[in-house]
């Protein structure tokens, strides 16, 4: 891990960002439509920040409107594999983002939509592209089309693959190797890994584990075997989930940027009237050692830390993760599997006591001997500013819950067949199934991490 940390600080020598807040009104190359207020390139492609009316009459909030990305464009977020002395290693890439809130983070070797692609921007070309466009002389380990947040994006899907090459591949400056098992003790260093890596890393499939020498790596190690039982079949599971998408009422409909309520355009941003949620920013941006020198965008500021975390419980030995059904208003298929918790709970103060998110007491409170891993990482940095979530996995006793139709306990096996599919899983699920399969490798103390945290 050493090396790579230095290698990514000689990087980081030669490769800057300034990023600059700016009004959304003095973004060059960005207009505000007159007649609806959204806010779109002159080119017509990237993505525009529209509004969205959505109705949900039987939640604790039936209803509201707010600003949202509409990008419908499908990106290629993808990772070359090769194997170097039969150890297969992945190639990531040292690349900033305007959003990044420490500089440099590991990303997938591809991370580009298809206007950057497409070269919209008049930059230089996308580094390894060919290999995720045309994989017919390449075996494919992964290829799905996956969802992304849907709270701040309209429907936006991304194409998650892992290539794996046996030809001789040009080592490019801001490249490395890396095992899977670097890759996971480096999810354990603060806002290193980004969220792009962390989806393409989750979707990989993973073998059955072995040599855990503790009651929780040994539950966690079964988990993996599609062998052994867990509470519910597969069957039962993708019944719940259908069922959970038949039954929920929700009607999400783009409206004009202009005819959001609640929200206001304010000092060059967008906020909502209590302070909470997120603002609707402008940066100016100049860049080296990226495809294009410089450029302007909107994006999304969260405000306030999220937590994302996953309650674990050994259930007849076999590890089981506590899963929620979760309807967000730019999926495109009305639910998808969150983690037991996800939000920012001081975005609650102002709403309902039913609107509180089932189980927080539990996360906000929870034993530091019980925490298995627990990360500050960022959320993409290309459109949303400095998106910080603690991600977080506690291990409980699985009676605690009670039923709750929203709610599943889950083997890792059948997560992981839920995600060779598309729309199953949201990102932040993703996210921490690339976390919780970390655990499998490395044993971090808590030593280590204080000195991991001070890159």
């Amino acid at each position: 891990m050493s090396t790579t940390l230095t290698w990514l600080e000689e990087f980081a020598a030669h490769s800057s960002m300034d990023v600059s807040v700016v009004g959304l009104d003095e973004l060059p190359g960005w207009e505000r439509d007159p007649a609806t207020g959204n806010i779109r390139h002159h080119s017509g492609k990237f993505f525009t920040v529209e509004g969205l009316e959505v109705s949900r009459p039987e939640a604790p909030v039936s209803g509201w409107t707010q600003p949202i990305i509409n990008q419908p464009e499908v990106g290629i977020l993808g990772i070359l594999s090769k194997r170097f002395d039969g150890v297969p290693h992945y190639l990531m890439q040292a690349k900033i983002e305007p959003g990044n809130r420490r500089g440099l983070q590991l990303s997938p070797t591809v991370q580009a939509t298809r206007s950057n692609y497409t070269r919209v921007h008049q930059g230089r070309p996308v580094p390894y592209l060919d290999y995720f466009r045309d994989t017919s002389r390449h075996r494919v380990l992964t290829d799905v089309r996956q969802s992304e947040q849907g709270a701040w994006f309209y429907r936006k899907r991304n194409r998650n693959m892992v290539v794996e090459v046996a030809e001789e591949v040009e080592l490019l400056d801001g490249f490395r190797w890396l095992t899977l098992a670097e890759l996971h003790e480096l999810l354990a260093v603060e806002d290193l890994v980004n969220m792009d890596a962390r989806t393409v890393l989750s979707c990989l499939p993973y073998g059955l584990q072995d040599g855990e020498d503790d009651d929780f790596h040994r539950a966690l190690a079964r988990s993996f075997d599609p062998r052994l039982p867990g509470v519910h079949t597969m069957g039962d599971v993708l019944t719940w989930i259908t069922d959970r998408r038949s039954v929920t009422d929700v009607v999400a409909e783009r409206i004009p940027l202009n005819s959001v309520r609640g929200w206001e355009l304010a000092d060059g941003r967008v906020s909502h009237e209590t302070g909470c949620f997120f603002d609707v920013i402008g940066v100016n941006v100049e860049a080296r050692g990226r495809e294009v020198q410089g450029w302007a965008q909107p994006m999304i500021k969260p405000i306030g830390e999220g937590v994302v975390a996953f309650l674990v419980a050994p259930i007849d030995g076999v590890l089981h993760v506590l899963m929620h059904a979760r309807t967000e208003p730019g999926y495109a298929d009305v639910v998808e599997l969150a983690p037991t918790v996800q939000c920012t709970p001081e975005n609650y103060w102002h709403l309902p006591p039913t609107a509180r998110p089932a189980y927080l007491d539990q996360v906000l409170g929870a034993d530091p001997a019980a925490i298995r891993y627990d990360t500050i990482l960022s959320e993409e940095g290309g459109r949303f500013h400095h998106a910080l979530n603690r991600y977080v996995v506690i291990e409980v006793d699985a009676g605690f819950t009670g039923p709750h139709p929203e709610y599943r306990w889950l083997t890792v096996h059948q997560l992981g067949e839920l995600m060779r599919h598309s729309y199953y899983m949201n990102v932040q699920a993703r996210s921490l199934m690339a976390c919780l399969h970390s655990l499998t490798t490395t044993r971090l103390t808590t030593a280590s991490r204080a000195l991991l945290g001070s890159r």
